[in-house]
């Protein structure tokens, strides 16, 4: 949202749209309204649909209506895809914020040339400066022969973390040699104490396990002149 506001310090009506049927969508829209309440902004109407719809003229004429200068999507590619489309080919030209539903080149085919400009926060940056990262994109890029996406990375830095930890238990008593009840209890607790410097960038645990990433990126979608492929662009 920050990176909306920067591309258009004119942004003072919001438009939400969410997928009432899934829920992580529903999680993350009270997120984004949030977000909306706390950047002092004017939250104009909140749409609800499934991730199964096709069609969104309803929701999203109701919305463009009230003139909304920032719209945020949180769905999935299929429908968010069709939602973004639908509300371009309807007129809205404003800025449009995607929730991680839609940090997926599946969305491409989708809106295709109606998906540029969009706005995505990432986890992960293939750009990030580390020994660990340039170790990770090389090994990718030389298999995959293209750089990493976001759930590469994670799948990655979770498999990491898990060695890491196992490494730093075997060092007190080889894990060998631990019951398996007992390794699993000194496994948890030096997974939750440990810090990790990942391709995502250095990440923590709270005592109760909720990840605690240091780094984030927001991406903007650049869509092909053929309409059909694009690619996310980060943002400096």
């Amino acid at each position: 949202m920050k990176a909306a506001l920067k591309n258009n310090p004119n942004i003072q009506k919001v438009a939400v749209f969410y997928a009432q049927n899934d829920a992580f969508s529903k999680s993350e829209t009270e997120i984004f309204q949030q977000t909306v309440q706390e950047q002092g902004l004017d939250l104009v109407t909140v749409q609800k649909f499934q991730t199964t719809d096709t069609d969104f003229q309803t929701q999203v004429t109701n919305a463009i209506n009230l003139k909304p200068d920032l719209v945020i999507v949180s769905g999935l590619a299929a429908d968010g895809g069709n939602l973004v489309k639908q509300m371009r080919e309807l007129g809205y030209q404003g800025e449009i914020v995607g929730g991680n539903g839609l940090n997926t080149s599946n969305i491409f085919p989708v809106c295709q040339a109606l998906c540029d400009g969009i706005l995505i926060a990432q986890a992960y940056s293939p750009e990030y400066k580390s020994e660990i990262n340039t170790a990770f994109r090389s090994a990718y890029r030389d298999q995959y022969k293209k750089e990493p996406p976001q759930f590469s990375a994670q799948t990655f830095a979770g498999v990491q973390v898990f060695v890491e930890a196992l490494q730093a238990v075997d060092k007190q008593t080889k894990v060998s040699q631990l019951p398996l009840n007992e390794l699993r209890t000194k496994l948890n607790q030096q997974l939750l104490s440990g810090r990790y410097k990942t391709p995502l960038g250095e990440i923590s645990f709270t005592p109760e396990g909720e990840i605690v990433q240091k780094e984030f990126y927001v991406a903007q979608i650049k869509m092909d002149e053929d309409g059909k492929s694009g690619q996310f662009l980060f943002l400096k």
